[in-house]
């Protein structure tokens, strides 16, 4: 860690953590780390692989045997593979999607995440966006934020998102949805979302994505 930078951006659902955290990245020359497109990828593998969902030992054993990677290439989106296979559309799927909280609240599963994050923090400068990586993935990281923003900001933000990928939004079902999704990832046992004590608290509620990133780098940039 200390011949690299580690940039940290935890916070809820909807708070545009991925985008704002994935265009810090390119405008900073760091790695992207997408840490929710690594449990996805896991979820694809469990689901395929039809597994109990609810058994622990059997997921924490496939995560040991599966290798995940984010290939950061210069001017083209981020790629996740699986054990060699490209899974960045399948991740994002309604099914991987309603699923993935199976994986992220294994404290087992993320004791395997947790080992391969370090690693990839170790080996360059990152930004990573996730729901512990301040508190427990990271915990001495260099810059660490958390990105908030009002409910319904939140939920319009997701359906704006869907309806520009030309996706049919049941909007009501969507906010049921994102509300259960706070439930869960505030109460987890294993990496329950928190601010970490020192991180410098972003409210885009009434912001941009741009203004939010210029923020962001030009903490970075003043003390770099």
């Amino acid at each position: 860690m200390a011949d690299h930078l580690v940039v940290v951006i935890d916070g809820p659902a909807g708070a545009g953590k991925s985008t704002v955290a994935k265009m810090a990245a390119k405008r900073l020359g760091f790695a992207f780390m997408d840490t929710g497109a690594m449990y996805r990828a896991l979820t694809v593998k469990a689901l395929r692989a039809k597994l109990n969902l609810e058994d622990e030992q059997a997921l924490i054993k496939l995560a040991e045997v599966t290798h995940i990677d984010l290939v950061n290439e210069a001017g083209k989106p981020l790629k996740v593979t699986l054990d060699g296979e490209d899974v960045s559309e399948t991740i994002r799927s309604t099914d991987v999607t309603n699923n993935t909280f199976y994986i992220a609240r294994t404290p087992g599963v993320r004791h395997v995440m947790l080992e391969w994050q370090r690693r990839m923090g170790r080996e360059q400068s990152m930004v990573g966006d996730g729901r512990d990586l301040g508190t427990v993935v990271f915990p001495d990281a260099a810059y660490k934020f958390y990105l908030d923003a009002d409910f319904d900001i939140r939920c319009q933000r997701r359906i704006d998102e869907l309806k520009a990928k030309g996706q049919p939004v049941d909007e009501q079902a969507l906010k049921a949805d994102l509300a259960e999704r706070d439930h869960k990832d505030f109460t987890r046992k294993a990496g329950p979302l928190k601010k970490a004590d020192d991180a410098i608290i972003i409210d885009s509620t009434s912001m941009s994505i741009d203004e939010v990133v210029d923020l962001i780098v030009r903490r970075v940039q003043s003390k770099a």
